[in-house]
């Protein structure tokens, strides 16, 4: 993760010492990082650091669509007439251990709309939810288990 956030200062600084704020100008900058940081290899553990892009990415993306989806599922909830909601607060059993990964699955948590990070158990090992619908919990449980929480040890570890 750090050296992700590495490469991205190392591309705005490809922008910056050229002068061109362009998208491709970006991504070339990115790729041109990426390639000096693999061809030095990563300090920061085993993996690759282009698979750990990869990864990152693909959180990245996730997040985008569960956003999305999301979004849209509010917008239609709330734009129905007989807003049938079951509003409560669910208990998620946490599998990420980290303070950073248990930070990031809340504040994923917390900008999808609908949900809300409630609180974090003293024993760091549930999370407590608010969730605009909770008739089905499980199912929600289940989505964020096999969604964020996979996605960040995936890109965490």
């Amino acid at each position: 993760m750090i050296a992700f956030v590495f490469n991205l200062l190392l591309a705005i600084a490809w922008v910056t010492v050229t002068g061109s704020a362009s998208l491709h100008n970006f991504v070339f900058g990115f790729l041109l990082a990426a390639l000096a940081l693999a061809v030095i290899r990563e300090p920061f553990g085993g993996r690759g650091y282009l698979r750990r892009t990869r990864l990152v990415l693909s959180l990245m993306a996730l997040f985008v669509k569960e956003l999305s989806l999301s979004a849209w599922k509010v917008t239609l909830t709330v734009l129905s007439p007989d807003m049938k909601l079951k509003p409560g607060i669910f208990a998620f059993p946490l599998t990420v251990t980290s303070d950073f990964e248990i930070t990031l699955l809340a504040n994923l948590i917390t900008l999808t709309p609908g949900t809300l990070s409630v609180d974090v158990s003293s024993d760091r090992r549930t999370l407590y939810v608010h969730a605009l619908d909770c008739s089905d919990p499980e199912a929600t449980k289940r989505g964020i288990a096999t969604g964020f929480e996979r996605k960040i040890m995936e890109a965490c570890r």
